[in-house]
């Protein structure tokens, strides 16, 4: 279930009960008369189970509560009562399969800030990765996977695209392109300093890379994988599945593909990098496409669920 916090105005008072009172799936209502300073106005709580909550979170918004009070949501993870159960039945649908719009939104705006430590990251991510190249080491390629916080942005602008908010969509990609940049040049400035330093050979032996060439050798099952990748990414983002999320993080060579390119041109290996430039594009084009239209079909499922047999 998901509890609900809401400040409301006096004015609003009696539309906000009359909706929750009418709306499946409410239960443990209360309501504090005066009780809220800042914004002034009553205090009203409840618990919503998720299948309705994403409906009643915007029937408060065409109240126009969040302009004139406040809606805090947060995650139950344990309820206890008979009340509780009664909700869950009334509600169509299941839990696990609802979307609820401004928690998917909370998490895509989080994931879509260009900061000093997402950049970081980014940097340590392709840096391990440009070492697994080297060394053809898979083992490095993974963690580099999982060190990558590319997929943030990337969710956030499949969210912004498939709710038609084109102008968060847009930050959200160029702070990811902003990222993969720094990634590679992270990258190249690592292999420079490594062949300077001794630690790595003066030439690009590709005949030595046995274990990590599909990096940069893109064919139709890396499209499949990356497809596969953003239906699954979006599942774990939607139903805050994070085993399955770190499993969408291994699955596609994104990061691995950004310190190719760095490496590549560290070494003037032209047609290296232009594969591992094409591998980059069938991840992010694979990835965001699913994304977007896993979203609005998940959008849709919810909006057209039918009504919960009784157990």
């Amino acid at each position: 279930m998901i509890g609900l916090r809401l400040i409301v105005p006096a004015h609003l008072v009696a539309s906000v009960l009359a909706l929750l009172e009418r709306s499946a799936g409410v239960a443990h209502v209360v309501h504090l008369a005066g009780a809220a300073r800042s914004p002034k106005g009553d205090l009203v709580l409840c618990d919503v189970v998720r299948e309705s909550a994403n409906a009643l979170i915007e029937g408060l918004q065409d109240l126009g509560l969040h302009h004139d009070g406040a809606i805090t949501a947060e995650a139950l993870e344990v309820v206890i009562s008979d009340a509780a159960a009664r909700a869950e039945l009334d509600a169509p649908g299941f839990g696990e399969d609802a979307l609820v719009w401004e928690e998917v939104e909370a998490q895509a705006r989080t994931g879509a800030r260009l900061t000093v430590s997402y950049l970081a990251f980014m940097a340590v991510a392709a840096c391990i990765a440009s070492v697994g190249i080297l060394l053809d080491s898979p083992i490095l390629i993974v963690g580099a996977m999982v060190v990558g916080p590319e997929y943030g942005p990337l969710a956030a602008g499949c969210v912004g695209a498939a709710r038609g908010r084109f102008r968060p969509a847009g930050r959200a990609m160029g702070t990811l392109v902003i990222g993969l940049a720094t990634g590679a040049v992270a990258a190249l400035i690592a292999i420079l300093l490594f062949r300077a330093t001794g630690l790595a050979e003066g030439g690009y032996d590709l005949s030595d890379r046995q274990l990590t060439a599909f990096i940069s050798r893109p064919d139709g099952l890396a499209a499949v994988v990356a497809v596969l990748a953003g239906i699954a990414g979006m599942l774990s983002l939607t139903e805050g599945r994070a085993g399955a999320l770190v499993g969408v993080l291994v699955s596609v060579t994104t990061i691995p593909a950004v310190a190719n390119i760095g490496v590549a041109t560290a070494y003037g290996e032209w047609r290296e990098l232009q594969g591992a430039a094409l591998q980059l594009l069938v991840n992010l084009v694979g990835l965001t496409l699913a994304g977007v239209l896993t979203l609005r079909f998940q959008a849709r499922l919810t909006a057209r669920r039918p009504g919960r047999p009784p157990d």
